[in-house]
């Protein structure tokens, strides 16, 4: 069947209603022949980085099975990096139109106007969940429980500094971890699924590795230490791999796989495998040099390298196994395609950049649509170019060729590992690519990656117990800092002077009381400095009365040194509470008499609503 005959996002169609008088048998058989959803998101994972695609490496049975048994679609592009991959696969669009432009401190967050693929299955009767690094908003009403997610366990930035029982935060509530964190991400998911196995459901599984710290335990690296790394037939990859990067790297893609496998197996024996819409994917290249497949790039380049990652779609009940899809796709497809392989009827609110690729799935050859950019979904022509860009790079790809904004042209087919610029010999070609990134400029009006992001941080949402805000998020003034160039797991530090101030910029979304309470590590000689927190013309005094005494650590489980910040076991203080008038304001803490030499290190702040206004 074809998916225009199938009607579910032709333009003009809405919603089906329920008919009139409709049996309630009807509409429970109804539910019941919906496809369940999981979708598994890995974090830095290249496409060299499963053993199906040649790695001689390491070994990915279970992924490996899971392709075997569905699609694999073999020209997959994502974004070059984080957050804007997450941002087109939640909403189906190139993540400049949703307004992620960065990585950090508020440049990930998607439009709260924004439809996300959650909210089109919560409508439509599916339990949703999100377990794992969400990477598109914090702060309500960018918070995954406001995106369309029923439940959330994870965390919000881009990365994190622990990944042993780590502090992450449950629906709002800061909680801690438990044991190695993708195996406890894939517990939760397990444990969501066996609570829905009778009622529709949709896992979204955004796992945290292979990003660094490079942690992973030992039954996983141990077949790894010390272990002789066959080079990739890149020769730039080959130069620059540092092997024990890559050993830690392929120790953490072999842990994603036992998880994999415990989840598929988990379906297996619920009797839920046949109806259920598994993928899995990746956000962008490998971050390192490693086995890629001889392309070049790795994350954060727009090179094929950087932005090819594997797709792997596997529905026993509607797709046959063994195929794979040669036509280019990309993240923005998988929200129609997965509205469309659940058959629902739904009409986007939004022009979408993604095309629905069911029937390539299915096994329709008949290809229908225009390309990129455009409002037609039904499906995709052969002719069809997808754009991606990071950090004033931005590269155009079709079946055969990519082309880079330098204007340099390369044919894939022939020239794997981009090295001959084909322009000159191909005119026509570089006409069209190159009017496929201008359209993608004026269209989406992209800006520089991690520019300062004029949105203010929204505190006090009425629909939300709790509000985060991190040092993440924040700016100072004084001799403080934050502990870490790569802001997103940070804290403040060298807080030392009356005139240092910790400063966010914020908008009460509405008014009313909260108590706050403070994350921070002090030492017992420091102990007894008062400080002051101000929002307008509000303020709380306080006093820290309590150590937390607590070193930095994290340094004895990684395999590699991190780039990134340390962290501390972060004790919670409260502050008091303190009554917010609604509207944009300063929120600053300061220190009006120091006890020792340093005031504290602080993680973050928690607002925890008191009146109930829709408080969840």
């Amino acid at each position: 069947m074809s998916i225009m005959a199938m009607g579910v996002l032709a333009p003009g169609h809405a919603l089906a209603a329920e008919p009139q008088g409709t049996e309630n048998s009807t509409a429970q058989q109804a539910a019941a022949s919906r496809p369940n959803v999981v979708v598994i998101l890995a974090d830095d994972q290249g496409w060299g980085d499963v053993s199906l695609h040649g790695n001689p490496n390491l070994s990915t049975p279970n992924l490996d099975r899971l392709a075997k048994s569905g699609v694999q679609l073999s020209r997959f592009f994502v974004c070059p990096v984080c957050a804007p991959t997450r941002a087109e696969f939640l909403t189906g669009r190139y993540h400049p139109r949703s307004g992620v432009q960065g990585v950090t401190r508020g440049g990930e967050r998607m439009n709260t106007d924004e439809t996300t693929i959650a909210n089109i299955f919560s409508d439509n009767g599916y339990a949703t969940a999100a377990y794992g690094k969400w990477h598109n908003g914090m702060q309500w009403p960018y918070h995954p429980n406001a995106r369309g997610f029923d439940d959330f366990y994870g965390f919000c930035s881009g990365h994190w500094a622990n990944y042993f029982s780590p502090m992450l935060e449950h629906n709002g509530a800061i909680v801690r971890g438990t044991g190695f964190l993708p195996d406890d991400l894939t517990n939760h998911a397990i444990d969501f699924i066996k609570q829905h196995q009778t009622d529709p459901f949709f896992v979204y599984l955004p796992l945290n590795t292979p990003h660094s710290p490079m942690q992973v335990p030992d039954e996983f690296f141990a077949k790894f230490s010390g272990k002789t790394i066959q080079p990739d037939p890149n020769q730039d990859n080959a130069k620059r791999e540092k092997p024990e990067f890559t050993r830690a790297a392929l120790a953490m893609c072999e842990n994603i796989d036992a998880n994999v496998g415990r989840l598929m197996r988990t379906l297996d024996q619920l009797d839920l495998s046949e109806q259920t819409i598994v993928v899995y994917f990746s956000d962008n290249g490998p971050n390192s040099f490693r086995f890629n497949g001889g392309m070049r790039g790795r994350k954060g380049s727009t090179f094929e390298g950087g932005v090819r990652s594997p797709c792997f779609i596997r529905f026993p009940r509607d797709i046959a196994a063994g195929q794979s899809v040669d036509q280019i796709s990309g993240a923005v497809d998988l929200l129609p395609t997965l509205v469309d392989l659940a058959g629902l009827q739904w009409t986007p609110p939004k022009p979408l950049d993604g095309f629905s690729v069911a029937g390539l799935l299915r096994g329709d050859d008949s290809l229908r649509g225009d390309d990129s950019l455009s409002s037609d979904h039904s499906g995709i022509r052969p002719d069809r170019i997808l754009v991606t860009h990071w950090s004033g790079k931005i590269s155009a790809r079709n079946d055969r060729y990519r082309y880079h904004h330098d204007g340099k042209l390369y044919d894939l087919q022939l020239d794997p590992r981009e090295t001959k610029d084909v322009a000159g010999a191909n005119p026509a070609v570089v006409k069209q690519m190159a009017a496929a990134i201008e359209r993608y400029r004026d269209q989406t009006n992209p800006r520089k990656a991690n520019a300062p992001d004029p949105r203010p941080f929204v505190l006090g949402h009425p629909d939300a117990k709790w509000t985060q805000v991190p040092a993440r998020d924040g700016d100072t003034r004084g001799q403080a800092r934050r502990n870490n160039r790569h802001a997103n797991c940070t804290f403040f530090e060298n807080w030392r002077s009356l005139d240092d101030q910790l400063l966010w910029n914020v908008d009460v979304a509405a008014a009313g009381d909260f108590e706050v309470t403070m994350w921070y590590a002090v030492d017992i000689d420091d102990v007894g400095s008062k400080i002051q927190l101000r929002c307008g013309d509000a303020t709380l005094e306080a006093v820290i009365d309590q150590a937390n005494a607590t070193p930095l650590f994290g340094q004895a489980d990684d395999r590699v040194p991190r780039i990134e910040g340390y962290t501390k076991r972060w004790r919670d203080l409260s502050l008091g509470k303190i009554r917010l008038d609604a509207g944009p304001a300063t929120l600053s803490l300061r220190a009006t008499e120091i006890a020792g030499d340093e005031v504290a290190q602080m993680r973050l702040l928690m607002f925890r609503r008191l009146d109930p206004i829709a408080a969840k």
